[in-house]
C-alpha cells in the first residue's frame, strides 16, 4: 500500500489538493470541489506538477508572492491500494481517516481529469 493526502488549499480559490504516493513523487491532481464521498457524483480534477515525498505532511502558509500562496491544511490522508494505472484511467482504493472506498479519475483533455467514488464489484 502506499500514501496519499488530501490538502485543503485557501489560495485564490479554495480547492482541495489530491496527492497519491506513485513513481516515488506525489502525483498531484487540484480538486475544486473536493473528492466525492458518494458514488455517481463527478469532480473535474485538473492535474498540477508532481510534489516531493516531503510535502505529504505539509499543513501552514505559502507566503503571499510565491506559487500557490495561501493556508494549506491536511484534510484526509491514509493509504490506498492500486487496482490499475493505465495512461487515461487510475483505479485505487483510499483508506483514510475520512475517505474510504474504491475511486476512479479518468484522463478527459489536457491537464483535466474526472473523479468519482465507485462501487467495487
Amino acid at each position: 500500500m502506499s500514501r496519499f493526502v488530501i490538502q485543503k488549499h485557501q489560495a485564490t480559490h479554495l480547492h482541495f489538493d489530491f496527492r497519491l504516493e506513485m513513481d516515488g513523487v506525489l502525483k498531484s491532481w487540484a480538486v475544486p470541489k473536493g473528492l466525492p464521498e458518494e458514488p455517481g457524483i463527478k469532480r473535474l480534477a485538473v492535474s498540477v506538477e508532481d510534489h516531493s515525498l516531503s510535502y505529504i505532511d505539509f499543513e501552514g502558509e505559502i507566503p503571499g508572492g510565491h506559487y500557490g500562496a495561501g493556508i494549506v491544511e491536511i484534510w484526509d490522508y491514509g493509504e490506498y491500494e492500486l487496482e490499475s494505472r493505465e495512461k487515461d484511467k487510475i483505479v485505487f482504493r483510499l483508506a483514510g481517516k475520512r475517505l474510504e472506498g474504491w475511486y476512479a479519475l479518468i484522463h478527459t483533455n489536457e491537464n483535466n481529469w474526472l473523479i468519482f467514488k465507485r462501487k467495487k464489484s
